[in-house]
């Protein structure tokens, strides 16, 4: 009896630590993927033959040529030399637009683009321009066709911008909708003074309802921080998150990420370089101004907040780069309305910013800051497509 108690015990406490640790959601994680297989479709256009019409206006321009000399030929000497030399012209005309007739009907062969760019030249001169631009290549003459092709591929889309790993922050007031923007400089901070904040956690993982307590440890020397964030629960373990890296006038600018629960991965920031180094061997990403991790973002909001008040009013988008232990990503958050929370450490005046999610799997996550605490955050709440979620309510504060 005493063997078999023993093992079912055993048993209870490795079920645990794999639920509960596996899918508590501790900071900015990632967002789970689906289950099963994804399936896509996509459906292709052909281009439509934009060339066949301009060959008739060629045809029309070079026609009329011969017979303007007609008037002119009625004396009898000279009439059979000037009919002789007209046709000539006129095939010659013909000659050189067969061919771009016939590349621009075909459109499918990227073998007689020599072809195209003579023909979309000797069209340029007879004001039929605008025709060849479907088929002009970017590497065409300069000329209104060959200016204006390479336009829209150079420009980048509102999805490509918003996925930009190398973008800065971007803040736009109530009403744009998130910034499209990926040249902004990161705006002021003020960061709030070291404090060490107790939560008590409740969530549930894979339909298993746990609590937990969780701890943020903040520091600073004025010159360099540390931010340390785990989560614990009984005979189960721990999970921690860690940041490190210095201070400037625009808040933090972090060096290491590191997200340890079983094993440990990291996030490296190369500023020398402008990349972010993973030690999971996943593709660097690009390091652009206010890049900060998944725990650093904790702390960067409430101190954009604390700087400028007044410019973040309800409505208004904050954009920035997000650095987990794997991955890159552009993410943008919402300015709610302040509420009164009533959390275990008592009423607390807090305002709330909120994760817009981009793709059906994103994470929803939610985040009370208190001015009354120099915008350290109060409330973390994060749920996962699947129902998942993990609720840190402020129990006590303390200084380190």
């Amino acid at each position: 009896m005493p063997r078999r108690t023993l093992f079912l015990i055993t048993a209870i406490v490795l079920a645990l630590h794999w639920l509960v640790l596996g899918g508590v959601s501790l900071g900015w994680d990632h967002a789970p993927q689906p289950a099963g297989k994804v399936f896509s479709t996509r459906s292709i256009a052909a281009a439509p033959p934009a060339s066949p019409p301009p060959a008739a206006p060629a045809a029309q321009i070079s026609a009329p040529a011969p017979q303007r000399p007609a008037p002119a030929a009625r004396p009898a000497p000279r009439q059979p030399p000037a009919t002789a030399r007209q046709p000539a012209p006129a095939d010659s005309a013909q000659a050189d637009t067969a061919p771009a007739a016939a590349t621009d009907g075909s459109g499918e062969s990227a073998q007689p683009l020599a072809d195209t760019d003579v023909a979309a030249a000797a069209q340029t001169d007879t004001g039929t321009a605008a025709a060849p631009s479907p088929l002009a290549p970017a590497s065409a003459a300069s000329g209104p066709v060959a200016q204006a092709a390479p336009a829209p591929a150079s420009a980048p889309s509102p999805a490509s911008a918003d996925t930009s790993a190398g973008a800065g922050v971007d803040i736009s007031p109530p009403g744009d909708g998130p910034s499209r923007s990926t040249s902004s400089a990161p705006p002021p901070a003020r960061l709030p003074p070291p404090a060490r904040l107790a939560f008590d956690v409740s969530g549930q993982a894979k339909k298993f309802a746990y609590n937990a307590r969780a701890e943020l440890l903040w520091q600073h020397d004025g010159a360099r921080y540390e931010a340390r964030q785990e989560i614990s629960a009984f005979l189960v373990g721990s999970r921690a998150q860690r940041s490190v890296g210095t201070i400037s006038s625009q808040g933090l600018l972090p060096d290491r990420f590191s997200d340890k629960s079983r094993s440990e991965q990291a996030a490296h920031f190369d500023y020398a370089k402008g990349r972010v180094i993973f030690s999971a061997n996943t593709p660097e990403a690009a390091l652009g101004p206010g890049t900060q991790d998944r725990l650093s973002v904790f702390i960067q909001l409430g101190a954009l907040l604390a700087a400028d008040p007044g410019r973040f009013v309800p409505g208004t988008h904050v954009t920035l780069t997000t650095v987990s232990a794997r991955s890159a990503d552009r993410w943008t958050f919402s300015v709610e309305a302040s509420e009164t929370l009533d959390l275990p450490a008592g009423p607390t005046e807090a305002l709330k910013l909120q994760r817009l999610p981009r793709k059906d799997y994103d994470q929803k996550a939610e985040l009370w800051v208190a001015p009354a605490l120099g915008y350290l955050p109060v409330r973390i709440r994060i749920t996962q497509a699947n129902g998942d979620f993990a609720d840190l309510q402020l129990r006590s504060r303390t200084t380190p």
